[in-house]
């Protein structure tokens, strides 16, 4: 694929994209289907896509993405429910959709149907997180969801290169295969674990908004393909520095902040566009070798169908039987604990139609079919690729066709909603602002003498008042000047500016504490956070264009 054609295909799936979100329409789909009718245009050339650099270039961006909006301490406290979903269950589906397709197909051999089980095992939290933002799904079930994709991804990755390499004719015993999956495990998060740290004191000690987005940009690529070469998981490494970074967010500036969001927003909707562009113009290659196979078609199709309806029953099965199951261990496991003083953490309880909600989550996307066109030469029939990848077509379209649209319909059905967490995190803000009052308070105090001796007693008196008053009028609200006329004309407006910004880091540091005590939920802080960080902008800006209008620098 040379550079024309990919920053072609770029501007074509962004072009698309933007039209199936302003009319409310899935894009993956109508990206992939635009694409597939394309692809069948006689002028058009056959596009080469190289599996193995989607692999290294498209997935680590979009993991690192996800990894940095995930709120650590939710995820520590479902770490059970998302270990089951992220490695126990796409070994369950990997293995139940192999024997279902070599039941079928007794000819494709059994460590191919078990390679197609790989590939199709990985869920993509993309559009059931969209889903559940848009409807207000409560938030154990949305750290469940992400959770489990993040992790997913890594184990189904190492069960297809196990399998791919089988097929390719190497030697792999299963004892080489849990041995590699441990090995990969720890090298790729430990790793990622020393990567985030490292960058996050680089964040903590660099206040240069331009150099630590680009650092951002590098960090996916090189946790990535250290970790693959280490012989980790690349999936992992990502992950583990994405959490890890994300979670030390808030101690870098707030400029950082507000312009890696929507840097990132922008790099998925590219990608995730690119990607299934793609897959749309390989989907026509593909139907002329199942055409050309000696399965026949409608073998291929009823391959095709079954897995679909494996990997759905398969989920469902998991995820209510693995939390009963889970439960009833944890229940009695916790007293036994007890005895020996030590506290055993049941999992989390969720509603029947809670996990009804996550059961029906399991969406496949990009790595199902980023891996689809990895596949290696099937020695002996050639046509086998084929096969392959419209079973991973089938299954991915099919999960979004049926999920995804649905999804809504269930949620709004089942009322799964979080009204109970709306009204903690009402309580939680209310105890926040209490506890920053008073530290403002105790700020503002404790600055006193020292603003009187640097701006005078009658300035500095004023200006504490005027915060003090504006305080107690509205909690919610930051201490910013009212407004021009009303701001005292002994000091420069910098000078005024800087006590408010000092006022700022002041109560920033106190919803930190909170989040860090346990005390205030992490996605609540970063609400607070977001305001504080409009309010510092905002004061920027002020001395910015006052700067400016007297020609001075800012």
């Amino acid at each position: 694929m040379h550079i024309g054609e990919v920053f072609l295909l770029l501007g074509g799936s962004l072009a698309v994209t933007a039209f199936a979100r302003w009319r409310g329409w899935p894009a993956p789909l109508l990206v992939m289907g635009v694409a597939f009718i394309i692809s069948v245009v006689p002028v058009v050339p056959e596009i080469e896509v190289d599996g193995e650099l989607v692999l290294t270039v498209v997935l680590p961006p979009l993991l690192y993405s996800a990894a940095l909006d995930v709120t650590y301490l939710n995820f520590r406290r479902s770490i059970r429910q998302i270990r089951r979903l992220g490695i126990s269950l796409p070994i369950a589906t990997a293995v139940a959709v192999g024997l279902v397709v070599w039941l079928i197909a007794p000819s494709l051999g059994l460590p191919l149907a078990l390679l197609i089980g790989a590939i199709v095992a990985p869920s993509d939290a993309v559009s059931a997180a969209a889903v559940g933002r848009k409807l207000g799904l409560p938030r154990r079930v949305m750290t469940v969801i992400s959770g489990e994709s993040l992790v997913n991804d890594a184990t189904s990755i190492t069960l297809f290169r196990t399998f791919a390499a089988i097929v390719a004719g190497a030697t792999v015993t299963w004892l080489d295969g849990i041995g590699s999956f441990i090995i990969a495990v720890a090298v790729g998060t430990g790793l990622g674990l020393v990567i985030g740290w490292l960058v996050t004191i680089v964040r903590t000690r660099l206040d240069d908004p331009v150099v630590l987005g680009t650092i951002g940009l590098l960090v996916p690529f090189a946790a990535y393909a250290i970790a693959e070469r280490l012989g980790g998981s690349g999936v992992l490494a990502v992950v583990a520095a994405g959490i890890l970074i994300g979670y030390n967010a808030p101690k870098t500036s707030y400029a950082t902040r507000q312009q890696e969001r929507p840097l990132w927003q922008s790099i998925d909707v590219l990608l995730e566009g690119l990607v299934f562009a793609l897959i749309g113009l390989q989907l026509s290659p593909a139907v002329i070798d199942v055409l050309s196979s000696p399965l026949g078609l409608w073998v291929n199709v009823a391959l095709a169908l079954a897995a679909l309806a494996t990997v759905i029953l398969v989920r469902i099965v998991w995820v209510f039987g693995g939390y009963a199951l889970s439960r009833r261990i944890g229940t009695w496991l916790a007293p036994i604990w007890a005895r020996r003083g030590r506290r055993y953490r049941v999992e989390p309880r969720l509603a029947p139609k809670e996990l009804a909600v996550i059961s029906w989550a399991g969406m496949r996307g990009v790595v199902t079919l980023a891996t689809a066109t990895a596949i290696p030469t099937m020695a002996g029939d050639p046509s086998a690729g084929g096969t392959v990848f419209l079973i991973a077509f089938v299954v991915t379209i099919g999960t979004l066709l049926l999920q995804s649209t649905t999804l809504p319909a269930l949620i709004r059905r089942l009322g799964v909603v979080a009204d109970d967490e709306r009204e903690q995190d009402r309580k939680e803000i209310q105890a926040v602002l209490r506890r920053s009052n008073e530290a403002g308070f105790e700020y503002i105090e404790s600055r006193r003498e020292e603003w009187r001796e640097r701006f005078g007693a009658e300035l500095a008196d004023g200006v504490i008042d005027r915060f003090e008053k504006r305080i107690r009028a509205d909690a919610a609200k930051s201490g910013r000047l009212e407004s021009d006329e009303d701001a005292p004309t002994t000091a420069s407006h910098a000078e005024l500016a800087e006590l408010s910004r000092q006022w700022i880091a002041a109560r920033r540091a106190v919803v930190l504490e909170e989040r860090d005590a346990g005390n205030l939920n992490e996605e609540v802080m970063r609400e607070l956070f977001f305001a504080l960080d409009a309010e510092e902008l905002a004061l920027d800006s002020r001395t910015a264009v006052r700067s400016d209008a007297r020609g001075e620098m800012p």
